[in-house]
């Protein structure tokens, strides 16, 4: 599978509707790359708390049109990153709130192949727990592998701050992921953060992890950089700088499944088994 990883670098000079043009550039860029991810929030900001209500958008407004777009002419698959979601309809969450933290991925045809609402909101009570609602549902889809393969690869979404809640990669496990797609806009003062819990998650549940942050420094906030792409056994087939970069890769996906059947560490998982004999009492 051949993946391409953008980590866009922004600040607050560039106008959004600017950003969303040069961003679908290097996305029709990538064309030959079977799927092309972007980070958490590149358009509104992932820090710009103050701009999201006026840059919140439906999942078919404007950054979505020139992603669907982008995709359809390069012919690939786009996790375009996420947006700040508000419904057409005006509906809002059990909390009250509009807002969500929502990924749109594109299928090559442009059409919408998936959105994923981000279940846990960063910011211990202000920033997204205080503006978004939580999504409340995991997300998985069949990604194209590349044509020589003749298969396709269950692909799991997750969002930034979702990688410190190994749970949630447990039950994506259980639902059939062998890729872990997780866009991000985290901070270089806890960037080793971001590393290690990365490769922790491939680790764990011997998965192909695909992490792409953000690069730059917007509203007040320097971002970390170091997108990447870790492998079920823990090594990084590749590694981002701190700066706008293109990471582009070639994944052999069948290595999840050799791996999990050379080293059955999976196997051995005891908890599901008591949870089951708790509820059976």
């Amino acid at each position: 599978m051949r993946i391409a990883v953008i980590q866009l670098g922004y600040d607050d000079r560039e106008p959004v509707a600017e950003r969303v043009t040069r961003a679908a550039d290097i996305v029709r860029a990538q064309a030959g790359h079977d799927l092309v991810v972007l980070p958490e929030l590149w358009a509104p900001g992932g820090f710009s708390y103050r701009r999201w209500e006026e840059r919140a958008e439906p999942v078919d407004g404007p950054v979505a049109s020139e992603m669907s777009a982008a995709a359809r002419d390069a012919g690939l698959m786009l996790h375009a990153g996420s947006i700040v979601e508000r419904p057409v309809n005006g509906a809002s969450g059990p909390e009250g709130k509009h807002l969500w933290n929502t990924s749109l991925l594109f299928a090559a045809d442009g059409s919408l192949a998936a959105t994923y609402r981000k279940i846990h909101r960063f910011g211990f009570g202000q920033g997204e727990p205080l503006l978004m609602e939580a999504g409340d549902a995991l997300s998985l889809l069949d990604v194209p592998d590349s044509p020589a393969s003749g298969g396709a690869v269950r692909a799991a979404l997750s969002t930034c701050y979702d990688l410190r809640f190994p749970e949630l990669y447990r039950a994506q496990l259980d639902a059939g992921a062998t890729l872990f797609v997780i866009p991000a806009a985290w901070p270089a003062a806890r960037v080793r953060h971001w590393t290690l819990l990365a490769h922790a998650r491939a680790i764990e549940n011997q998965c192909v992890v695909v992490a792409c942050n953000t690069a730059g420094t917007h509203a007040g906030v320097e971002m970390g950089g170091h997108s990447q792409v870790v492998l079920p056994t823990g090594d990084v087939l590749a590694m981002a700088g701190s700066d706008e970069q293109v990471l582009s890769v070639e994944v052999d996906m069948s290595l999840v499944g050799d791996y999990r059947t050379s080293f059955p560490v999976l196997r051995d998982r005891r908890l599901p088994l008591l949870r089951d004999r708790r509820e059976a009492r």
